[in-house]
């Protein structure tokens, strides 16, 4: 028990530590970083409070003033709460205790309800939307343990694009949470960022056995979050304990036990079916870890090793592959209670999988057999990891956490065939095929050194202040890259970063240099384009934030907090290009507990969210890039050689430049009045728990973007409007060309520049009027409605259930393009011209009606345990991207199958707007699980997994560009992107012995 104090020595006191740590007191880095969790509840005033958790020597009092107390900066576990009243007399009772959430026990109140001995409660503090899953939870379902799968789980979770994200064997798709593009969410490992903010779909993973619990935050969160607009994972490692537990397992899943491999063969003209072809995946997992006390109540250490045995083998119509990964994992963590006011930890993890792959020709489509061997590749990916933490409960009422974290991430490759040229037929020797030639065994080769190191700085505090939980923190985040990305061929000095396509022409057709085919019949033409770009970028991102949760009445909670962001994005030469100070983004929420016996509750938030600029904007907009085309008539033939280079003719028009090569000044490729991405969010909820342990909610969201970042290149809008403002003609050419170079702005709105109008060296600041760009303001909204209920583990079974109803429209996905697969954060080819933008307002790529899903366990016996996930979901928007054909502009033509315009069955060209032309179909998958822990053998698990029983393989996205129109035999409209396939029925087998 702690000693009394005077009301002026508490008040002294209290100053006193608060000029010390100033503003930066924080939220308790237990809320901010999701390390920790809390206890609160209501108690008699003045009675006394102690928490303890044995087995990790964690001892904490404190007294209940005005009827309430809080305990905050728990780790994980289960705590025996203890209170003694005024009267001497006594309760004792059971929590568990999950990061990031209140814990919610009430004393006042004899006829709460128990259950096995724990308060069958809800955190009627929490007004956030979101979803956590333990370790232990998650053994008892069928689901694989990748961060992706597991955030899958969350009601309003939708898979990512295929083309997004990490492409190496350990990553997968990345999920889109709460209506916003895959790369809107931000993902932590005890409270460090791992996002890779290159373009914000890859992040750095911890080791499976690592996994004490997963959170996911999909709406609602306070202040202390930022750099999301669409959620938040977190994940929280398991740590050593006052007794010594280790164990080993192995995770089988052999190819022979995986349904087949299939591609797309086109059946008349618009129907697509899938035919089995050989090759699968092998993928075995085998894990040992220990944990325990090296000091007893002090000193604590936990380890896990995760080696992997990764093969997979794809036989395509032109080439195979062969690729295997066996790069090990690890993670060590170390727990010190240096005192019993003051927790260290440290915590460091490896994530580095190297994809080693082999290429052939094939003699025969989607056959074994193989031809010449192209080469060996070696791509690289994620990195290491180093997190040190320090919390201090400097009186009852007062802790802070201060964190430091650095991380590396890899982008690298070595391509043994780099200076081998692409080169392909597109679909003039196989109609609706490409077939590659020459040498070539990938299409992009990055810098050798391609490498991003983040470095991170946290502070955060929470002091209680009678009714008031007030918090405070900051945090700061240097990302250095080092980024270099070139075609194949760039380390050969006879052709250098090269593509060579052969395509074919149609009558009238228009190529992206302006050259149209008059010559009255289709001719076949070679397109050439060399790119490269690179160089190192800083990105700095910084912030504050403060928050009051205040107990306004007995069953009152309401919240209010502000946070305060800055970015700053510099260019290859170190020079700022963005620099945006002080984003104010409030925060605002209340909650009921109706009753007062922490059973029901109805909660409310409001919320504006920023995101930061991603450094893919630094390394394609202000670094040194290269990238023209040219085209010629096709000769009619490739060299004998290796390389097989085409023949080529007469020259079709002139070069076309996109880059020239040199590094822009910072002050002409960006507004210098630009505002980050934000949006607004409401969320308002009911939850109430029931009898039997159960719980069901109820709960609208709203989501509304209110300010875009991407670039334009509209050089006519520009260049008409300067001269309506009186510039000459050169000077007319100097706007245009500096916006027609792609300036980053907001769309939609006024474009301010600073330029060298007359060659001087002297900048002029000019201001374009939005409605001379033509360019419409961005829009993306989200609206869901979601049911759900549960019922937690109590030795028998468990189930969870959730239906969600769910709209997303708008003219823009967000940071990318899942349309086209672009993955070019911030810099899409939205907006580029407005004819791009014609017709784009629809359904959005991760707009899905309806979702169903329901996952549980049951125990059929003390040995025997059976699990079952079931997912049934409506399908993705269609579209279809053809050659511009309106009137807006006479630029965005140029840009091939990119706009709404495609030739209906007719051959008329016809403005078909976003999600118009239906859906792919809807999704059903069901996984079930069976598990033995025989009790002859104590610590023996043996289970087996069924993911996807019934094989099913639904396609989740198809090509939408209309190639050579929608309803043409040849045309490869409507093709099911093969990585977007559900996943073929995988079996699964796990043996795990614990001690």
């Amino acid at each position: 028990m702690s000693t009394r104090r005077s009301s002026r020595q508490v008040v002294w006191r209290r100053g006193l530590i608060a000029a010390a740590v100033g503003m930066a007191l924080a939220s308790g880095a237990v809320y901010a970083q999701e390390s920790a969790g809390s206890i609160n509840g209501r108690a008699k005033a003045g009675a006394a409070v102690s928490v303890t958790n044995a087995s990790i020597g964690i001892n904490r009092t404190t007294t209940a003033t005005g009827g309430t107390y809080s305990m905050g900066q728990l780790p994980p576990g289960t705590y025996v709460i203890s209170v003694t009243n005024p009267d001497g007399s006594k309760d004792t009772r059971t929590i568990d205790v999950a990061p990031g959430v209140g814990s919610t026990i009430n004393f006042d109140d004899t006829q709460q309800i128990t259950v096995t001995g724990q308060a069958r409660t809800i955190d009627v503090k929490s007004t956030e939307t979101t979803q956590i899953l333990k370790a232990e939870e998650l053994d008892r379902i069928p689901v694989a343990r990748d961060v992706t799968s597991i955030a899958l789980l969350a009601p309003t979770a939708t898979l990512g694009d295929s083309r997004l994200g990490t492409t190496n064997s350990r990553a997968g798709n990345i999920p889109s949470l709460g209506g916003a593009s895959p790369a809107e969410n931000t993902y932590y490992v005890n409270g460090f960022n791992v996002t890779n903010i290159v373009n914000g779909v890859a992040f750095n993973q911890v080791p499976s056995g690592a996994v004490a619990s997963q959170e996911v935050k999909t709406g609602g969160y306070g202040a202390q979050w930022g750099r999301s607009l669409g959620g938040v994972l977190s994940v929280v490692t398991k740590r050593g304990t006052n007794e010594w537990h280790g164990g080993v397992s192995a995770v089988i899943q052999p190819e022979s036990w995986r349904g087949s491999s299939v591609y797309a063969e086109k059946e008349g003209d618009t129907k697509w079916t899938l035919k089995n072809r050989p090759g699968g995946t092998t993928n075995n997992l085998y894990s040992l870890w220990v944990g325990g006390p090296i000091i007893k109540d002090k000193l604590f250490v936990f380890g896990v090793v995760e080696a992997v045995d990764y093969k997979n083998n794809t036989y395509g119509a032109s080439t195979q592959t062969e690729t295997t990964n066996k790069e090990p994992q690890y993670l060590l963590k170390v727990d010190w209670n240096l005192t019993d006011s003051n927790l260290i930890e440290f915590t460091a993890f490896s994530d580095k999988p190297v994809d080693k792959v082999k290429t052939w020709k094939s003699p025969e489509a989607y056959k074994t057999a193989k031809g010449d061997f192209l080469g060996n590749d070696r791509i690289n990916s994620g990195g290491n990891n180093f997190i040190g933490a320090w919390t201090s409960q400097i009186t009852d009422d007062l802790s802070i956490k201060a964190l430091v974290g650095q991380g590396t991430y890899d982008r690298n490759s070595s391509i043994s065939a780099a200076a081998c040229p692409i080169v392909q037929d597109v679909g003039v020797e196989v109609p609706g095929r490409t077939t590659p030639k020459g040498c070539y065994t990938a299409t992009i080769v990055t810098d050798p050194k391609a490498k991003d190191e983040r470095t991170a700085y946290r502070l955060d505090g929470e002091w209680i202040l009678g009714a008031h939980t007030l918090r405070a923190g900051l945090d700061y985040e240097k990302y250095d890259v080092l980024d270099g990305t070139s075609y194949s061929g760039v380390s050969n000095p006879d052709f250098g970063p090269s593509l060579y396509q052969i395509r074919r022409l149609a009558v009238d057709g228009k190529l992206a240099n302006g050259y149209v085919n008059t010559s009255g019949a289709p001719m076949d033409y070679v397109r050439f384009r060399s790119f490269q770009n690179g160089g190192q970028f800083t990105t700095i991102n910084s912030a504050w934030y403060l928050e009051d949760t205040f107990q306004a009445t007995k069953d009152l909670v309401l919240y209010a907090g502000i946070r305060n962001e800055s970015f700053e994005n510099q260019n290859a030469d170190g020079t700022p290009f963005i620099k945006i100070k002080n984003t104010w983004a409030p925060r605002l929420g209340a909650s009921w507990d109706i009753g007062g016996k922490a059973d029901m509750k109805l909660f409310g938030t409001w919320g504006r969210y920023y995101i930061p600029v991603y450094a893919n904007t630094n390394v394609r907009l202000s670094g040194a890039e290269l990238d023209y085309q040219e085209f010629y008539a096709y000769g009619g033939s490739l060299s004998n050689d290796q390389y097989q280079i085409p023949a080529l003719g007469t020259e079709l028009g002139t070069r076309a430049y996109s880059s020239d090569g040199n590094t822009p000044d910072p002050r002409s490729v960006v507004d210098p009045k630009i505002k980050p991405m934000f949006q607004d969010e409401i969320t308002l909820g009911f939850e109430k728990a029931l009898a039997n342990r159960w719980t069901a909610g109820v709960k609208y969201i709203h989501r509304d973007l209110k300010s875009a970042m991407d670039d334009i290149c509209n050089d006519e809008g520009a260049y008409n409007w300067a001269i309506s403002a009186g510039y000459t003609a050169d000077q007319a050419d100097t706007i245009a060309g500096a916006i027609g170079h792609c300036f980053l702005y907001n769309p939609g709105g006024k474009l301010t520049a600073d330029l060298d109008i007359d060659g001087t060296g002297e900048f002029t600041r000019i201001s374009i009027p939005a409605a001379d760009l033509a360019m419409p303001k961005p829009k993306r909204t989200y609206d869901a409605l979601e049911f759900s209920v549960s019922r937690p583990w109590d030795g028998k079974w468990m189930l969870n259930a959730s239906y969600v109803w769910a709209k997303s429209k708008g003219n823009t996905e967000g940071y990318v393009k899942s349309d086209i697969g672009q993955d070019d954060a911030g810099i899409s080819q939205d907006f580029d011209y407005p004819g791009l933008m014609e017709g784009s307002t629809g359904y959005l790529p991760n707009d899905r009606r309806h979702t169903i899903k329901v996952f549980g366990s049951y125990a059929v016996t003390e040995e025997w345990r059976v699990g079952a996930n079931f997912l049934w979901q409506s399908g993705r928007p269609k579209n279809c991207f053809g050659v511009y054909a309106g009137t807006l502009d006479g630029v965005s033509a140029l840009y091939g199958d990119a706009s709404f315009w495609c030739k209906n069955a007719d051959g008329v060209d016809t403005l078909n707007t976003r999600g118009s032309l239906g859906r792919l179909p809807s999704i059903t998958q069901l996984d079930l699980q069976a598990a033995y822990e025989p009790r002859w053998v104590k610590g023996l698990t043996l289970a087996v997994d069924v993911l996807n029983v019934f094989d099913k393989r639904t396609v989740r996205g198809i090509e939408e560009g209309e190639s050579s129109g929608m309803f043409d035999a040849n045309s490869i409209y409507g093709r099911p992107l093969l990585t977007s396939l559900q996943r073929p029925r995988t079996i699964k087998l796990t043996a795990k012995y614990e001690f």
